[in-house]
């Protein structure tokens, strides 16, 4: 089992499925609203733990109905929620627009998120006895920042995922060890549309860096090594919500379990294949047998 760490955002998703998003002043009729568990830090919680790892959550959920599905959506799925704090207002939600060829468009509304503003009480503990910690940009930046340095005091690895995109602080920066944008992000944080030269760009920053590219695959780079790249299975994109922090969930467990880089994005490339065939987001990631079945 891996021990992994998860400091980020709880959202409940609310999902509306249609045939093409509206254009700015446009109305249109939508086929299908689900309410679905998300935030990219449950959802990495949830893909790490179905993937095989030993996964605690750290943050925020309302004292609201949302909170009560957050919180046992993670228990279900074998995440550690101890260290998730009940804030007295509204939990955090995402409301999402997902097209006919699996593409969305999403608007976060931080709600209880945006009340971690640092580590409390045995967070620090926790990450300590981790294996790897994972973190994102839902939650306040100086909650990130302490996050990333009780690791870096522990060494603990890091995994950065730069999302939503925006500009990071070099003390942040300093203290990752793996950063997992998409290319679109990638993009943002180095002006650099082409994947290579924006991990190229991040190499001055970052030891290792993991571009994610959709259907075209990842791309990994290393300061002491030539790029690697691979492949993603061939499938249809029912919704491609949560298929990011599918991969990451699933790349973090391999590498804590000693896989080679390569193996470790073949292994999470698998599981993102198999999260985008099902709508939703934590509903949708794979169990470790489905991944192996997947691999083969």
């Amino acid at each position: 089992m891996s021990g992994i760490v998860v400091l980020g955002s709880a959202n409940m998703d609310l999902v509306v499925y249609v045939e093409h998003a509206p254009k700015h002043g446009e109305t249109v009729t939508g086929r299908e609203f689900r309410t679905i568990p998300g935030g990219k830090g449950a959802n990495q919680a949830v893909a790490a733990a179905r993937a095989g790892g030993e996964v605690a959550m750290i943050g925020a959920v309302g004292a609201d109905e949302y909170g009560e599905l957050l919180r046992h959506t993670l228990e279900a799925s074998g995440v550690d929620t101890d260290l998730l704090r009940t804030d007295e207002g509204a939990s955090g939600t995402a409301h999402i627009v997902v097209d006919d060829q699996g593409r969305n468009a999403i608007v976060v509304i931080p709600g209880a998120n945006g009340t971690v503003s640092g580590l409390g009480p045995g967070d620090e503990t926790v990450i300590a006895a981790a294996d790897a910690l994972l973190l994102q940009l839902e939650l306040p930046l100086n909650a990130v920042l302490e996050g990333a340095e009780a690791a870096r005091r522990h060494s603990v690895r890091t995994v950065l995922t730069p999302a939503p995109a925006q500009p990071l602080p070099p003390e942040l920066l300093a203290t990752v060890d793996l950063l997992v944008p998409n290319e679109h992000e990638a993009a943002t944080l180095t002006g650099i549309a082409a994947p290579r030269k924006a991990a190229e760009a991040l190499l001055r920053q970052v030891p290792e860096v993991v571009i994610t590219m959709g259907a075209a695959g990842s791309l990994y780079a290393t300061r002491d090594a030539a790029p690697v790249t691979v492949t993603a299975p061939r499938v249809p994109a029912v919704d491609t919500t949560g298929a990011g922090d599918t991969y990451v969930g699933a790349l973090t467990v391999a590498l804590c379990e000693g896989r080679p880089m390569p193996e470790a994005m073949r292994w999470a490339s698998a599981a993102a294949a198999l999260c985008v065939r099902r709508p939703g987001a934590s509903t949708s990631m794979p169990y470790r047998t489905e991944i192996e079945i997947e691999v083969r």
